[in-house]
Formats: C-alpha cells, structure tokens, sequence
C-alpha cells in the first residue's frame, strides 16, 4: 500500500481489462473515497442519455473506480476516459491498468509504474520497447513535491530479461528524430492551383529533404571511391568453365536470394511461425558451411529477429566471406550442403539474426526442452563446469539434430507459408513459387561443376555488389530530390485518372480531390460515379465508415443488400485505383490499396445512423465502445467533405443527404461534451 499510486502499462486493451476484472476482490478505497467517487461519478454519468448510461462498460467501470481500480485505453468511451483521470488527479484512483497513450500528452505521475511485459507488437512483429517509449513511460514515477523517489518495477511473467536487453532498453542511445513528411495527392493538387510554389519549392523546404541534403557530400566521396574500385577490378573471370555462364546464374541467384528475403519477412512476423524446437538451416557469419539448427529461443534486438539454436559446430571461414552477410545465401542457393554433427562435442549454442543468418526454415518441428538445454550450456561455459558432461536434455536434442540432419540432408523440407501457415496472400504464393522455380533452374548452369566455382563465384559476386553500390549511391545524387521520384508517379496517377490535364491544370475531379482530406481519390470517384445518388443517408454514412475503421480482427458486419452492392462497387473502385497507382510507380501493392477499406463497422454505423440506440448496436460487433465512437467522430469529417465536394460538382441532392447523415450520427454519448470544458 505504501506504493500507491501504481500505473500498470500493459500493451493490449483486452490485458488491461482482465487484468482489472481479476482484482474484483480488492478495495483500496476508504469509505470517505468511495463516496466522493460515487458522487463524481454520478454527476459525471447524468450527462448522458438515460439508456446510455446502463452501457456493460459503464457499469463495470462504476464498480471498479469504487475500489479505486481504474482503466484507460482508446477501447474506453471518452467521456469515462476523462472520468478515470480527473479522478486519477484527486488521488482516488490507486492502481490503474493503461496501455501507452497514457504516458504520451497526460501529465498525471504516480509513486509506482509497473512494466507487464517490456516487449511490445509494433504492427510487424514482437519486440523490446526502446530507450524513448521506456523513459516516457518510467518517467512517471515519482510525483514532484510528494516522492523523494520513483519505483519502477518490470513483471518478468516467463524468463529473466537478459542484462544486454536491460541495459538497451534502459540506457539505450535516443531515438533519433525522423521526418514523417509523406506526400498526398491532396497536396499535390493544392500546389497546383498555387502559382508562387511548386512542387519541388515545398519538398525543398520539408525537414525531410533538409537532412538528405546533409548528405550529399558523403555520396559523393563514395561515388569516388566505387569508381576508383570499379577500374581497377576484372570484368570477367578467367575460366573456360565459368565464363560463359557465370554473370547469368549470378543474376538468378540475386533474384532467388531477394525472394526467399522477402518470403522470411513475411513468416518472421507470423505468430508461432518459429516457434521453439522449430529446425532451420543455418549459417551465422563466418562460417564455412549451413548446419542444420534446433530453434532455443526467439528475441527481439534493435529491430532485428536473433534466435538461438542448437546446431554442429563448424569452422570460420577466412577473408571477406565472413563479412557479407548474404555471401552464404548465394553460394548455398543450388545447394545446401549442410554439416552433420556426430555427437554432442560437435554441437553448440549460437545466436543467428533470422534475417542474415537463417538460410532455410524446414517444416520439422522437435520437442525439446529449450529453458534446460540453455541453462545447461550456459553452466558449462563457465570455467569450474566446463568439464562436466552434458544432461540429459542437451543429449536428447544433440540426438534428434543429429537425426534430422542424416535425414534432410542437402534437400531440406522447406516450409511453404501457404500451405504450412495457412497463410492466405495471393503474392507472397506467387514468390514461393518463383523461388522454387528458380532453384531448379540453378542446377542448369554449367559454372556450378566447375572445380574452383565457389572462388570463381565469389569474385563475380564481390564485383557486381560493387557496382550495385555504385549504381545506387548514383541514383541517390542523381536524384537531389529523395522524394522526387514518388512525386512523379502520384503526378501521373492524376492524369491518368483525368484529376489533371497534361500541363497540370486541375480538372473538375481535381477541383474535388483537393478539398478532401483522406481517401481522395477513392472518394471523388465514388462521389462522381453516382454511387451514393440512390442511397439513403444512413447507408451513405455507413459506407463511407470502411474509410475510417482499421481494426483488422473484428466480426464481419451482416449488410442488406443495397450496402453489399455499394461494398461490391467500393472495391471494384478500389482495384481499379491500386492498379493504375502500382501501374505508374507508387510503391504501394494492390492488395494493400484494396485492404485499406474494411466494412466490419457498416452494420453499426448504419444502425447508428437510423437512431438505435448506443445500447442496442453493441450486440451487433465485438468492437469495444471507445473504438466505435472514435470511428463515427472520424467519419462526421468525411461527411462533411464529400458534402463541400457535392456543392463543388454542382448537386444539391448529395449536399442534402450528407447534411442529413451528419446531424443523424451526431448525437448521445458518440459526441457527448468534454468534462474538461464544462
């Protein structure tokens, strides 16, 4: 008790709920405490519609502020967000569950902060907070004027942390300052109708372009130095075997290699997609040979996927092939020749970053206990143990590597992330394919029966990384401009799509598209298709909402058959965009574009829209209710766009109906006032 206040930052809104529900049994309120906040709560609560105020979260939330337990997270409804930290302010609230956000623009600081888990998902994949988020969040323990000191406790659920990532985490360099300037169409239209400032005058002056420009110089001293070595090199090697063939199975081999990096990417980020006791091939650098590998343990460091294995030992390698870390992806690309260790002295444990290390992940999935086989190793690395012998783990899973290689192989069972993930990405079977495919055809190649190929094969390859270094650092001097090329691409998509004429003159479609503010061109199209002339505002609305709701992991919504065909020809739109985008440059594929939209909110806003109550539409999703009513806010914006656009192409009728859908879903608890301002 002598820690309270404690703030608890759990990274997921469905963890901070239970976490608090748990604690159903526990009071840390006086009853002096309970009644002023029952009395503030209440005051609070009477602001809102009568059925509004019986909401299940509302409730719940009454319950636990009584105990002195609160909860703050965007799934929360706004005005009980408040609630929580007016009253977090006054001292009632003692131990509160809040994912990140409240760290960010709040200053509320407390005696303790607690640290459920010190790795978060970043929207790719798992990793260690770093030194910023850690600081922001430590940072508010301890209040000013009342704690001579702040605690700050990290739950270790599972294993220790390991001191490295402690020490990363805590005294981990700054994070440095980043430009997030992006380029829109919005933007590119509005400088178009300007006459004193183009297009290159405002990328000039973002921050973005200011540090690029810093470094030029750099570039152009590597540039020397690339050209000096590219004189000096062989353009062909020396061998009647190889010559003939060998530039071109570099070529396939660079497509092969580019492919199977990007497929691990993909897999990298898949829950449990290497889990432990997964075996992989691997080459960690430096070494002369893959050697198969049991998966131990799996972290995140600095932004890079390090597992630890269990695999043979093996010897380094001299010179420079130690140093590229893709050199063992292209001299194993026709073949994976991997070591076979005879007993548990050939075995070790190693850490391998997934993507520079791991050559191949199989489909073999051992069971091994990892936590033993590790504790055991690390004991025997200490000096006075070293000569102990191995457990009986570490003999067991020595046993089973030792298996699966004499099994496997040079042809490991590779895993296919369609069929072996259930992964349902039409691309990324497209690149498992074509790597197969190529593989195959690198058998052909007559260079690879050559006695001295892996030599041969290394000098071609250091030679063209040469010249694509060259090429590249070329490119970025050519191009003062960083973001000169995306400009150019997004300017073609606008004459394509007629939102320009060939001089840039903005045309009616661009007239429009320059007073949207998100979603421009999918949204003037739509709007200029007539898609929304016989409709009625509260499907216009709930059509309009696959443009603001982004949770990927919601229940699907059931819509009646006039907003199945507006969703039918919302994507048709949307595909025809992503190709015409793709088509001219814009790195984004269509697939993305089309994923942008998604409707599993329709159902709630449409309802919403027609005047059900806040009550009623909650059976309708699983959506929590904060979420909702920040969509519906969002989507009051683009109403009243697409109402400023109808004026602009002249029809009055859509200016009517946007007018309507707006005041219909501007009401109760989604737009209820900020206590902050009453």
């Amino acid at each position: 008790m002598n820690q309270l206040p404690v703030v608890v930052f759990t990274f997921s809104r469905k963890r901070c709920d239970s976490n608090a529900r748990m604690l159903n049994s526990l009071d840390l309120t006086t009853s002096f405490e309970k009644n002023r906040i029952r009395v503030f709560v209440n005051k609070c609560v009477t602001k809102l519609k009568h059925s509004d105020r019986n909401l299940p979260q509302v409730k719940t939330m009454e319950g636990l502020l009584s105990q002195g337990i609160g909860i703050h997270h965007s799934g929360i409804l706004p005005i009980l967000k408040e609630v929580v930290e007016l009253l977090f302010q006054q001292g009632l609230v003692k131990l509160l569950f809040a994912t990140e956000t409240f760290a960010m623009g709040v200053n509320m600081p407390a005696r303790t902060v607690v640290f459920d888990a010190i790795r978060k998902f970043d929207g790719v994949r798992p990793r260690f907070l770093n030194t910023a988020e850690y600081i922001q969040m430590a940072g508010r323990a301890g209040r000013r004027g009342l704690d001579t000191t702040g605690t700050v406790i990290v739950l270790c659920k599972d294993a220790i942390p390991e001191l490295s990532d402690l020490n990363a985490i805590m005294m981990g360099k700054p994070t440095m300052l980043e430009s997030r300037f992006r380029l829109t169409y919005t933007m590119i239209l509005n400088l178009f109708s300007i006459e004193n400032l183009t297009m290159e005058d405002m990328m000039k002056r973002s921050f973005f372009e200011v540090e690029n420009q810093k470094s030029i110089p750099i570039y152009e001293e590597q540039m020397k130095q690339l050209n000096e070595q590219v004189a000096s090199m062989s353009d062909s090697v020396a061998c009647d075997v190889c010559s003939s063939t060998l530039r071109q199975y570099y070529e396939r081999c660079s497509d092969y290699v580019t492919l199977r990096q990007e497929i691990k990417v993909v897999v990298s980020s898949t829950p449990n997609a290497i889990p432990v006791g997964r075996v992989v091939v691997v080459t960690a650098a430096g070494r002369t040979r893959p050697t198969y590998a049991i998966v131990l343990k799996v972290t995140t460091q600095k932004e890079t996927t390090v597992v630890t294995v269990l695999t043979a030992k093996n010897q380094r390698a001299h010179g420079a092939k130690g140093n590229e870390h893709l050199w063992p992806h292209f001299i194993n690309a026709h073949n994976t020749n991997a070591i076979v260790p005879e007993g548990v002295s050939e075995t070790e444990v190693i850490q391998c970053s997934l993507n520079c290390d791991v050559l191949a992940i199989t489909t073999r999935v051992v069971r091994v206990d990892a936590t033993r086989v590790l504790n055991d190793w690390d004991k025997r690395q200490i000096p006075r143990f070293k000569d102990d012998p191995p457990g009986k783990s570490f003999l067991s899973a020595t046993e089973e590597l030792k298996s699966i290689s004499h099994q496997m192989g040079s042809n490991p069972d590779e895993l296919d992330p369609i069929v072996h993930l259930g992964l349902k990405d039409i691309d990324l079977h497209d690149k498992y394919v074509r790597s197969k495919r190529i593989r195959k055809d690198l058998l052909t190649y007559d260079c690879i029966t050559c006695s001295s190929f892996e030599e041969h094969f290394y000098q071609m390859y250091e030679n063209m990384k040469i010249k694509e270094k060259l090429q590249e650092v070329r490119k970025r001097i050519g191009n003062r401009l960083v973001l000169e090329p995306e400009c150019k691409s997004r300017i073609e998509v606008l004459k394509e799509l007629k939102y320009i004429d060939h001089n840039c003159i903005l045309q009616l479609k661009g007239r429009v598209a320059r007073q949207i503010g998100q979603h421009e061109l999918m949204i003037t199209e739509l709007i200029l298709e007539n898609l929304f002339t016989e409709m009625q505002p509260a499907e216009i609305a709930a059509l309009l909402s696959c443009m603001v709701f982004e949770d990927k992991h919601s229940s699907e919504a059931e819509l009646n058959e006039t907003l199945k065909r507006g969703m039918q020809s919302v994507l048709h739109t949307a595909q025809r965009i992503g190709k015409v985008q793709y088509d001219k440059g814009v790195q984004m594929p269509v697939e993305d574009y089309i994923k942008q939209f998604n409707f599993n909110l329709a159902e709630v806003v449409y309802e919403w829209a027609r005047g059900t109550s806040f009550t009623d539409i909650m059976p309708l999703t699983d959506v929590q209710e904060g979420v909702i009513v920040r969509c519906i806010q969002r989507l009051d914006e683009i109403l009243r766009d697409v109402k400023d656009a109808a004026r602009t192409v002249g029809n009055p009728v859509l200016h009517k109906k946007m007018e309507e859908a707006s005041q219909a879903i501007k009401r109760d608890i989604v737009f209820a006032a900020s206590l902050y301002i009453q």
